[in-house]
């Protein structure tokens, strides 16, 4: 199968490089790209500051993929994954042990994928990820959360087989004063996501209780 694939950029970058990048991003080291071209036009852009939407194509075929949004995974899988990469306040003991027991119960064998597909962890799903190990939302609130927040779904190349297969394409300038605005629109729907978040209640299962029981991802409950 042939996927088209977008990084947004202040560069343009014709030859991705394998072993580039931050380690400690979401997913870890690795391409972050998203089959969404609107979304990497924002993430392209600052205030007065244009960017590079960057084209590709990838052939997958034979790839080994990790999609967060298929049925067997559900949004703690998420959070294991961050638990790998991305710095956590683990000042309470109740955050430790549940960082701790997500990211076991809850682990993804992502050492030998060649790519991985899943939610951005932006300022505000990273906050609700923290709310959720330090027991101040439930599983569901953290879903719907995440999910209606839709900060964007993320394609990231992993492996040296995968960028391999990568085909620059070309590139669209993305301009700020046309980018800029739709990405601050996207922020605030994220903020009226966390005003919604803290008003509802609670009636999914709290990191205490995941705990308590024991709970794994074959549970009924986190549907």
């Amino acid at each position: 199968m042939i996927r088209n694939i977008y990084h947004g950029s202040t560069q343009i970058i014709r030859a991705p490089r394998f072993g580039a990048g931050d380690a400690y991003n979401d997913f870890g080291l690795g391409f972050y790209c998203t089959d969404i071209p609107d979304l990497a036009a924002e993430w392209a852009v600052e205030l007065r500051r244009n960017g590079f939407v960057n084209k590709y194509t990838l052939n997958d075929t034979g790839l080994r993929i990790i999609d967060l949004g298929s049925p067997q995974y559900n949004i703690l899988h998420w959070i294991s994954l961050l638990t790998n990469f991305r710095e956590f306040d683990t000042t309470s003991s109740l955050f430790y042990q549940g960082k701790e027991y997500i990211r076991n119960a809850f682990a993804v064998d992502y050492q030998n994928c060649d790519c991985i597909i899943g939610l951005c962890a932006d300022n505000s799903n990273f906050a609700f990820a923290q709310d959720f190990l330090s027991g101040r939302i439930d599983h569901r609130q953290l879903k719907d959360a995440v999910i209606k927040g839709n900060s964007g779904r993320q394609f990231v190349l992993k492996s040296n087989r995968a960028f391999e297969r990568v085909v620059f394409e070309g590139y669209d300038v993305a301009w700020s004063k046309d980018r800029y605005p739709s990405r601050i629109s996207r922020d605030k729907k994220l903020l009226a996501s966390v005003s919604a978040v803290t008003r509802s209640s609670g009636e999914g299962l709290y990191i205490t209780q995941i705990l308590d029981e024991e709970i794994k991802p074959y549970d009924h409950r986190l549907r």
